[in-house]
């Protein structure tokens, strides 16, 4: 009925329209969350509409404001955003049904805002997934973090506003501050901005003037989450579940990784880094960041700390899958951005629902919950070993195609790094389902016992799982996470034209 690029543009506006909807039914409970779930399951189908076409040859552009030559607000698909985009499409529905639980079963203020905001990020991700430029793209890229920030600052409280704060300072100082210049040099030295296959600095900068600009980039782009600018990701962890959720998964840090991948493979060009070397300081930076944002992650108690470290470390996978800049890591990248999402939301839900079952957010106050949350903690233990790497999980895919491009590239380091990294992932991890299933609750042993040694077993007659709504969608994402390890393929050929294949 609709033209591919009308389809295109509606990737914009479905969110927006899902948002006044939200807004026009702020004091009718039952239809504002409709309306969040109907725009979320339009888009959605959108989005299948504009994929059917991506595989079949046929990519869809529309240009929305000219501008300067060379300089416009643009929209194209392309496989790497095609892939984002469902992503991000797909969360976002499990995301709401998930919201409905988890802000009704905590009895949250401010659900109307919450909602609208929501849906402001989701046609924000979509802008930049795809974008057809540098000037869209950090158009886009802004505009998430503004709208992101009334949803860190959701609780209102101190702690809420000073994480508010150091997230929305870093994220604008390094993207004003580092990633527009670095954007206006592109343009500079090129004449354009334009993603284009095989990148279009070649020919234009040196090797030293790129690896400059690469830093430009790599830290302009702070939702990445590269050290020493990982510190907006924990702070922002005093936000509602749902919202870690967001962050983590759905749209904000996925959006930063994707705009490296995409500035890597379109703006510099695989092949170009490579002859350079303008990127081997980034194996080096990702590699750090890797092992030490999971080594940190095992010092923390409270179980989101926990996560933000591991997904700063996780992040870290993709970027050292574009420094290598070989085709298969550039791929392996591109798996771990939709494993990664899959797998880290799991945890994030499952973090929730325990929070809205039992008020417990330490970890050290979880044992034996896993016998009164066995669905909860079933979904945890499948979306940590997703995370691991651990097959048939669909995290083991892009592991595994990150380690073939660390080969391809001649970087053994990487395999130890990797090693590494699986270990400490194993052990930061592990010990809570560990803990939630096989240690008895702190004082319900009579005579007391030494930690570790008490009987295990399931009471079926007390079990206390949260609300449906916040324990469904955990167990949907851990069985997606099984899913995925066997349609890696059809994912995988999506990806061949980014990679020159």
């Amino acid at each position: 009925m609709f033209s591919l690029e009308t389809h295109l543009a509606l990737t914009l506006l479905i969110p927006l329209l899902g948002g006044i909807g939200v807004f026009l039914f702020g004091s009718m409970p039952n239809l504002r969350e409709s309306a969040t779930l109907g725009a979320a399951a339009l888009l959605f189908l959108n989005v299948l509409v504009i994929l059917q076409s991506v595989l079949s040859g046929t990519y869809a552009q529309v240009d929305l404001i000219d501008t300067l030559p060379g300089l416009g607000i643009s929209l194209k698909v392309e496989p790497l955003g095609m892939i984002f985009a469902c992503v991000a499409s797909t969360l976002w529905i499990i995301n709401s049904l998930y919201s409905i639980g988890y802000m009704r079963g905590n009895k949250e203020a401010n659900q109307t805002r919450f909602y609208i905001c929501f849906t402001i990020a989701i046609s924000a991700a979509m802008g930049i997934a795809f974008a057809e430029n540098l000037l869209t793209l950090f158009i886009f890229y802004e505009v998430l973090s503004l709208s992101t920030y009334p949803l860190v600052t959701h609780k209102g409280n101190d702690a809420a506003l000073k994480g508010g704060r150091i997230y929305l300072g870093i994220l604008l100082g390094t993207s004003i501050g580092l990633f527009l210049p670095a954007i206006i040099w592109v343009w500079t030295v090129t004449g354009t901005t334009d993603f284009t296959a095989g990148g279009i600095l070649a020919g234009h900068v040196g090797a030293g003037m790129t690896a400059i600009m690469l830093f430009l980039f790599m830290y302009g782009i702070g939702k990445a989450a590269l050290m020493p600018i990982h510190r907006w990701l924990p702070s922002a962890m005093v936000a509602p579940t749902p919202v870690s959720a967001l962050l983590h998964a759905v749209a904000v840090v996925k959006a930063g990784v994707f705009s490296v991948l995409k500035v890597v493979v379109y703006i510099f060009g695989i092949d170009f880094l490579a002859e350079t070397g303008a990127a081997d300081w980034l194996t080096w930076i990702a590699g750090f960041t890797l092992i030490s944002a999971s080594v940190v992650a095992m010092t923390k108690d409270n179980l989101k700390a926990r996560l933000a470290y591991s997904t700063i470390s996780q992040l870290a996978y993709i970027v050292l899958a574009a420094s290598l800049v070989t085709p298969m890591a550039v791929a392996g990248g591109a798996l771990q951005i939709v494993m990664h999402a899959f797998g880290k939301i799991t945890l994030f839900f499952c973090a929730g629902a325990i929070y809205t079952a039992t008020k417990k957010t330490e970890i050290s106050d979880m044992r034996g919950l896993g016998r009164i949350m066995p669905f909860t903690f079933a979904a945890f233990a499948i979306g940590a070993l997703s995370i691991i790497g651990l097959p048939p999980l669909g995290g083991s895919w892009a592991k595994f195609y990150i380690m073939l491009g660390a080969i391809d590239a001649d970087q053994l380091i990487v395999l130890g790094i990797l090693f590494i990294s699986s270990l400490l992932n194993i052990a930061y991890l592990m010990p809570i389902v560990i803990r939630g299933f096989f240690f008895s609750p702190l004082g319900t042993q009579h005579p007391p016992v030494a930690v570790g040694e008490e009987q295990s077993f399931i009471d079926r007659t007390a079990i206390k799982e949260a609300p449906l709504l916040a324990v469904a969608p955990p167990v949907l994402t851990a069985l997606a996470c099984i899913a995925l390890f066997f349609a890696v393929d059809p994912i995988y050929q999506l990806l061949l034209p980014a990679l020159g294949k």
